[in-house]
């Protein structure tokens, strides 16, 4: 692959492990299990583009080259501006942010961070104060789905983003 403004080859990132072909049934679980976390958010009435931020600020924390390119087109998709797909990585320092979209992003943070935050209870009072029961369930089933597409892809490098011109 070579960047086209400057005829300058890019790096490689080699692949470690196959993980989709020599974990298949485990790979269509995990496929499963996104399928479901969609669906509970959809179900509680979660904005899909906000869907695609949180999955965004969870692969950006955690490295996930594939998924933080992923989730920046779909957010993209789904009618966020790239301004604040952008943002994301700097949402805290940013206008372009609802108080229910920091929740969010709060909520995400300490929960991909888990080992280090434990999940305070201000961080879900916080989130409580802008989503329903359901909405929360929702959200902590969704960025506990993209931890674990996380832990894959960084792990195993088994998928690779393309370079879009």
């Amino acid at each position: 692959m070579t960047d086209t403004a400057t005829s300058t080859p890019l790096v490689g990132i080699p692949q470690r492990l196959d993980f989709d072909a020599l974990a298949p049934v485990f790979s269509r679980a995990v496929s499963a299990l996104d399928d479901a976390a969609i669906g509970e958010t959809d179900r509680a009435g979660i904005d899909p583009g906000l869907r695609e931020l949180v999955r965004l600020r969870a692969s950006q924390l955690n490295g996930c080259a594939y998924c933080v390119d992923l989730h920046s087109r779909d957010a993209e998709k789904r009618g966020v501006s790239a301004q604040r797909v952008q943002a994301v990585v700097i949402w805290r320092d940013s206008p372009f942010f609802t108080a229910a979209e920091r929740a969010a992003f709060e909520l995400t943070e300490s929960i991909t961070r888990l080992s280090e935050t434990h999940v305070p209870d201000a961080v879900v009072a916080e989130a409580r104060a802008h989503f329903s029961e359901q909405q929360l369930a929702a959200l902590v089933s969704l960025i506990v789905t993209i931890n674990v597409w996380n832990a894959i892809g960084v792990t195993t490098r088994c998928w690779t983003p393309t370079l879009r011109r």
